[in-house]
């Protein structure tokens, strides 16, 4: 089976009181996250540049072009000049570039993503087939009005929609508001972090129903396996055998397709 990560991090900096959640190092290289991989059995993974290295991607687009059979990225780009949508013409043509992701960390960007002040940008994407991932922590409301005025539009939710730093009901709270956005078909789910997202010990056996009340919504072909690495509460191999051993439910060529084949498939990574 083929096992592909739906997001990981690199950093070559990290500035005093950036996200605190991750680790507290001042890099992570290329180097350390093929050794993380090669002990948890993952085979290949879609690097997102974290939010405080701005639109910086050089260090992903280095670490894919060196490893191009194993690392591909979704990456960041700049929402505040809609003069930029002419980058997104020819952006997949970076090596190992496959799409845009956006945090919406920051109250700024939050207004321009409520505002309707990045349709520019949403249809940029939509005619030169860029797919966008997006942390929209509080914010999925958004989603309906994007996915239905841009149909051709790939969306991925980040984190299944919880909200930063939530935990068991609180997090799961925003599943009725997610799974209704099934009916979209343009919209996808990434399962990453779920280990953060619960105050149990591994297997995590709250988060188990939640995840399969968003599978039977969303389906194989649109529910990705995560880990975010670097904010992982338990071992990189335990965020694999949470799904792989743990949901009985998830088995057979639907786990082969949460577990990686159909997140290639989604954002265009050959396999």
């Amino acid at each position: 089976m083929m096992i592909v990560d739906s997001q990981v991090h690199l950093w070559s900096f990290r500035p005093e009181g950036a996200n605190p959640w991750h680790r507290k190092v001042p890099q992570y290289t290329v180097e350390e996250l093929l050794a993380e991989m090669d002990d948890a059995g993952i085979d290949r993974a879609v690097i997102v540049p974290p939010m405080w290295m701005g639109d910086d991607n050089s260090q992903a687009i280095a670490a894919a072009q060196a490893n191009p059979d194993r690392l591909a990225i979704l990456g960041r780009f700049p929402l505040f000049d809609p003069s930029e949508a002419s980058q997104l013409a020819d952006w997949n043509d970076q090596p190992g570039m496959l799409g845009v992701r956006f945090t919406f960390g920051k109250p700024d960007e939050q207004e321009l993503l409520t505002s309707g002040k990045l349709d520019w940008l949403w249809s940029a994407a939509e005619e030169h087939g860029v797919p966008v991932m997006f942390m929209l922590s509080g914010f999925i409301s958004e989603v309906p009005r994007i996915a239905e005025s841009y149909p051709n539009l790939k969306l991925t939710v980040d984190h299944l929609g919880f909200p930063g730093q939530s935990a068991d009901d609180v997090a799961f709270a925003v599943l009725p508001e997610l799974i209704d956005m099934a009916k979209f078909d343009n919209v996808s789910v990434k399962a990453t972090t779920l280990p953060a997202y619960s105050s149990q010990d591994y297997p995590y056996p709250n988060t188990h129903e939640p995840l399969q009340r968003v599978f039977d919504a969303f389906g194989p072909h649109r529910l990705f396996w995560g880990s975010d690495l670097t904010r992982l509460p338990c071992t990189y191999r335990q965020s694999v055998t949470h799904f792989t051993e743990e949901l009985p439910w998830l088995k057979g060529d639907d786990l082969e397709l949460v577990m990686g084949r159909a997140l290639c498939d989604w954002i265009g990574w050959k396999y």
